[in-house]
C-alpha cells in the first residue's frame, strides 16, 4: 500500500472510523472537508450537507467528480416499558446481520452502547420457537431496566443508530469495515484533488469534487448539487459486487473480481463518449478494468446526474466490494489505487467545451 501517504493513511483511518448516517453526515464531512481543503480553491456546503471543493472556480466549462457519504443506519422508532428499542432502517441496513452486532446510539448528550439481543441458541430448538431476524422483530438492549431510564440516557424515537466496528487492513491487502460504501469513494476522489495539487497540472476547466449525502434513500444528494452547480460532465465513482465469493450467480450478477481493477458499467445513464474516453485513457496508462452493465439504472447518483437539467454527460466507475451493506465490507486496495488513478489521467484529457454529442 505504497500509494497511500502519511497523510493520506491518516485521513483515511479517521474518515472511515467517522460516522455519516443517511441525513446525519456531519461527522464524516467535516473530516472530509479539512482534508480536501490543501488541494483545492474553495469548499462549499449546501443546506442539506453535501460538501464540494472547487479547483479553478468561475470558468465558463466544469467538470464534477463525485462519491457519496452517508452510510446505512436505523433509527430508534419504539421504545417498550421494559427498555427494549425498535428500529426502522434509514438506508438498505440489513435486518439478517443486525443479531448479537454493538451499536451506537446517537444522542445530543453524545453516543450510547447498545446491542441487537437475540434469543439464545439453546431456546430455538424447536419449530414453533425459531424466530428469522425481520426489521419487525429485532430490538436494541441498552442495559436499561425501563422506558424511562432509556429516555433519561437521551435515547429518543428518531435518534440515528450505527453498528460499531471500527476499519481495518487485512492480510495487507484488503481494506476492511463498515461504510466502505462509499466512503471509499470519498477517499479517491479526495486523493485524485491531492494528486492534482502535487503534480501541478493546471485544468482548463473548473472541477468540482464532491462528496454528497443521502444517496441511500434515493440519490437525494445528488439530484440537490446537480441542479444547484450543473456541471458539463460527471464522473461518479461508487461500489459495486464482487461475485467471486460463495453463493453468488455471476451469469445474473456478472463475473467481477476484487484486486482486477474498476468496474467501467455500460447502463442507459452512462453516455458512452464519456465511458469511450475513459476506457481509452484506461488502456494507454495500462490502469487495468473491468466491465459491468445495468439494466434500466445504475442505482447509483450517475442517474441523478446523467438526468439532471437538460442531461449531464455522466460515466460509472466502480469500485469492487465485498459483503456490501455489512460491517466487514471488502475492498482490495490495488483496485482503491486505480479509482483514483483512472479519474485523475482521465481529468486530464477532458478539454475545455468537450464535445460528448455521438454524432
Amino acid at each position: 500500500m505504497k500509494f497511500l501517504t502519511k497523510d493520506s493513511k491518516n485521513f483515511l483511518n479517521k474518515y472511515m472510523n467517522a460516522i455519516s448516517p443517511t441525513s446525519n453526515e456531519v461527522e464524516g464531512q467535516k473530516v472530509w472537508l479539512d482534508y480536501i481543503k490543501p488541494f483545492v480553491d474553495e469548499v462549499h456546503l449546501d443546506n442539506y450537507g453535501t460538501a464540494y471543493g472547487v479547483i479553478n472556480p468561475g470558468k465558463d466549462f466544469s467538470v464534477a467528480i463525485e462519491a457519496h457519504a452517508d452510510e446505512i443506519s436505523w433509527y430508534v422508532n419504539y421504545i417498550s416499558e421494559k427498555g427494549f428499542i425498535n428500529v426502522i432502517r434509514n438506508g438498505g441496513s440489513d435486518h439478517m446481520i443486525a443479531p448479537a452486532m454493538r451499536v451506537n446510539i446517537h444522542t445530543e448528550k453524545g453516543p450510547v452502547k447498545g446491542v441487537f439481543g437475540w434469543p439464545a441458541i439453546h431456546t430455538r430448538r424447536s419449530k414453533e420457537n425459531n424466530p428469522v431476524p425481520k426489521v419487525e422483530n429485532i430490538f436494541i438492549d441498552v442495559g436499561a431496566k425501563s422506558k424511562d431510564e432509556v429516555l433519561k440516557m437521551g435515547i429518543h424515537v428518531g435518534c440515528i443508530v450505527t453498528f460499531d466496528a471500527d476499519f481495518q487492513i487485512l492480510n495487507n491487502r484488503f481494506f476492511y469495515g463498515k461504510a466502505l460504501d462509499n466512503k471509499m469513494g470519498g477517499f479517491c476522489i479526495a486523493e485524485v484533488g491531492r494528486m492534482l495539487k502535487k503534480s501541478k497540472k493546471k485544468l482548463p476547466y473548473t472541477l468540482y469534487i464532491i462528496n454528497a449525502v443521502q444517496e441511500e434513500i434515493g440519490l437525494r444528494g445528488a439530484e440537490m448539487i446537480a441542479a444547484r452547480l450543473q456541471p458539463d460532465v460527471a464522473i461518479v465513482t461508487d461500489v459495486c459486487h464482487d461475485t467471486s465469493t460463495p453463493l453468488l450467480k455471476t451469469p445474473e450478477l456478472g463475473d467481477i473480481k476484487a484486486g482486477l481493477g474498476p468496474t467501467l458499467y455500460y447502463a442507459p445513464a452512462v453516455q458512452r463518449k464519456l465511458l469511450d474516453l475513459i476506457i481509452d485513457t484506461a488502456n494507454k496508462k495500462k490502469i487495468p478494468f473491468q466491465r459491468g452493465a445495468s439494466s434500466r439504472s445504475t442505482g447509483t447518483d450517475t442517474d441523478a446526474f446523467a438526468y439532471s437539467l437538460s442531461g449531464i454527460p455522466s460515466a460509472l466507475i466502480s469500485l469492487p466490494l465485498r459483503y456490501m451493506h455489512t460491517t466487514v465490507e471488502m475492498a482490495h486496495a490495488d483496485d482503491v489505487q486505480n479509482v483514483s488513478k483512472l479519474i485523475y489521467e482521465t481529468l486530464l484529457r477532458i478539454k475545455k467545451g468537450h464535445n460528448f454529442k455521438y454524432f
